[in-house]
């Protein structure tokens, strides 16, 4: 009798073992801001939007990273943002003293990097002399 415990036990080890992981999705939002025109003065706060609404049921990675990005070079070093829930749909983050003037990306990453239209970064003083 004990054996025929063992043998069950065993049995139904081995098929839970064989069963595969839950199913995860890669989820890849669409940035909505900042967009093409926007221009965000180093030092400021800004908020970085994306588009939720398509949001899988499981996730593979649910917390969130926001680097920005000059010419296609991000800048995975300085994140400006991180471990956040992606399914936030919007974080705050400051703008860091970059070369003014220049375009930028944001790359928002969970599952895989999606980036944004190019905006422009400018001074507080260049602000000031385009009336931002």
């Amino acid at each position: 009798m004990q054996l025929s415990v063992f043998a069950l036990a065993l049995s139904l080890l081995a098929v839970v073992s064989a069963l595969p992981l839950a199913v995860r999705d890669v989820f890849v939002p669409p940035v909505k801001s900042p967009k093409a025109g926007d221009v965000w003065v180093v030092g400021s706060k800004q908020n970085v939007t994306w588009d939720i609404s398509k949001a899988p049921e499981h996730i593979t990675n649910p917390k969130g990273t926001i680097v920005l990005s000059k010419n296609g070079r991000l800048d995975i070093n300085h994140p400006l943002a991180s471990n956040f829930s992606i399914l936030d749909g919007h974080h705050e983050v400051t703008v860091p003293p970059v070369d003014a003037g220049d375009d930028y990306t944001i790359v928002l990453f969970g599952d895989s990097g999606n980036d944004s239209e190019e905006f422009t970064i400018a001074s507080a003083i260049l602000a000031a002399d385009i009336n931002l």
